[in-house]
């Protein structure tokens, strides 16, 4: 197997309502943020985790293929799998990769190196910039309350932070083609993007938290704005 080549894959990611990534506090402050964002440890600026991109997009080409299940798609999944749903599977573990412990030799040959990369997104510098000099923070403070269905009393105030819609995050992936891969691989990695679009990212996706959109996508430098739009993950 020989690496062809090493796509790069840069957008900006942009926040259309507020987004919630979680940092996991393992303290609790009297009168702070119930839930905070993670954010870098230097500059204190919100990012992206790549593990997040990935987690999610990998997630729902699974659903979309028809073979999801709790943990990750593998040797199994992709044997009993036939048709279009196959060559589904076959993709996403191209894209994605396989557990460490799959010690078949074959199905490693078959499906090969993982090739996609995805990095941590920041802050874009312009935006970031502007919130600086501007005086505006990085992050909101969202309340949010339970609701009795009998009394019709609100409970259990709590307030989550959350980066603002309009932020703007710089996205970058990799994508490695070894010699036999085609097109395909790109267009599922495209369609995974554009399901995440039509869907959510990080916590609370279905109390309006993570709608995002991606702008001026380019592959190597090129454009590819177009084609991403003709995108159909569902046909026609």
């Amino acid at each position: 197997m020989q690496l062809k080549h090493i796509h790069h894959i840069t957008a900006d990611l942009v926040l259309e309502t507020g987004l919630h990534i979680g940092a996991g506090d393992s303290e609790i402050h009297i009168g702070g943020i119930d839930n905070s964002v993670v954010k870098h440890p230097v500059t204190g600026e919100p990012y992206i985790p790549g593990s997040s991109l990935k987690g999610k997009i990998r997630s729902l080409l699974e659903w979309k293929s028809g073979r999801v299940q709790e943990n990750p798609l593998g040797k199994k999944e992709y044997e009993d799998a036939s048709g279009a749903s196959k060559e589904a599977v076959k993709h996403i573990l191209q894209l994605f990769g396989i557990s460490g412990d799959t010690a078949d030799p074959e199905f490693q040959k078959t499906i090969g190196h993982t090739r996609l990369a995805f990095w941590d997104c920041p802050l874009d510098a312009a935006y970031a910039q502007a919130q600086r000099d501007n005086d505006r923070p990085y992050t909101e403070a969202k309340s949010e309350n339970c609701i009795n269905r009998i009394s019709g009393v609100a409970e259990h105030p709590r307030q989550t932070e959350r980066v603002p819609a309009g932020a703007r995050f710089t996205f970058r992936l990799s994508l490695k083609t070894y010699d036999g891969d085609d097109d395909s691989l790109r267009h599922t990695l495209l369609q995974g993007l554009k399901l995440l679009e039509w869907d959510s990212l990080g916590g609370s996706g279905s109390r309006g938290y993570g709608k995002i959109r991606f702008e001026n996508l380019k592959i190597d430098d090129e454009d590819i704005s177009a084609d991403y739009a003709a995108i159909q993950p569902f046909g026609t």
